[in-house]
């Protein structure tokens, strides 16, 4: 059975590129435009795997991250931002700080974002 990914960012675009490229890799993926609408999303289809953006509105990815990993210690997390007012790294810090196993800078390697993914659904 395909791992499921979830996959949560504002912006369509990202959410699109994000999507057609793990379908292309046999992954199911689900979106959500927001930290709200991704955690709801994940009470009902948990994900293997959930990749988040930092900087959003209604619920940003720090927040969205402390809340997954309050109700789901074992969920894997993977960070990815724009930047924001003080920039992406220390936003990204800040995210692995606080339970995300991998972060990422947009725009992102397609090859690493796999990558990690893969190694995440290995760890048990």
């Amino acid at each position: 059975m395909a791992a499921r990914i979830l996959v949560i960012d504002d912006e369509e675009e990202i959410r699109d590129i994000l999507k057609k490229m793990l379908e292309l890799e046999g992954y199911e993926v689900i979106t959500a435009n927001n930290g709200n609408e991704g955690i709801k999303l994940y009470n009902q289809h948990p994900a293997d795997v959930v990749i988040t953006d930092i900087i959003m509105p209604d619920k940003e990815g720090i927040e969205t991250i402390i809340e997954l990993r309050n109700k789901f210690p074992n969920v894997k997390i993977i960070s990815i931002s724009g930047g924001g007012r003080i920039g992406p790294n220390d936003y990204l810090t800040m995210s692995k700080k606080l339970g995300a196993e991998r972060s990422f800078t947009k725009p992102f390697e397609r090859k690493k974002i796999l990558k990690a993914i893969e190694e995440l659904l290995t760890v048990k």
